[in-house]
């Protein structure tokens, strides 16, 4: 019962320094997230929850910075039509 409250406490607590991120800041930390949870489980499959969670969060976090770089392209593309929409004149 202690651990279950203690990790509910470190869960609180690293989510609470979450609040201020920029969207690629909160798209990293997500697929991290995302990603060490569903190595964990794998992992756990297999017989090392451990070694599964750090891989799945090392993959989770590269594909929350293509997915970071992706929006950031997007973003950009929509700016730059944007702006070119604005300088043309009918």
């Amino acid at each position: 019962m202690k651990n279950r409250i203690m990790a509910l406490v470190v869960v609180a607590v690293s989510l609470g320094g979450c609040a201020n991120l920029t969207p690629g800041e909160q798209r990293a930390a997500t697929g991290t997230g995302i990603g060490a949870a569903g190595g964990a489980a794998l992992g756990a499959l297999g017989g090392n929850a451990a070694l599964g969670a750090g891989l799945g969060a090392a993959a989770g976090l590269a594909g929350g910075l293509l997915v970071n770089s992706w929006k950031n392209n997007e973003e950009q593309a929509y700016q730059n039509g944007y702006q070119a929409g604005q300088q043309r004149r009918y």
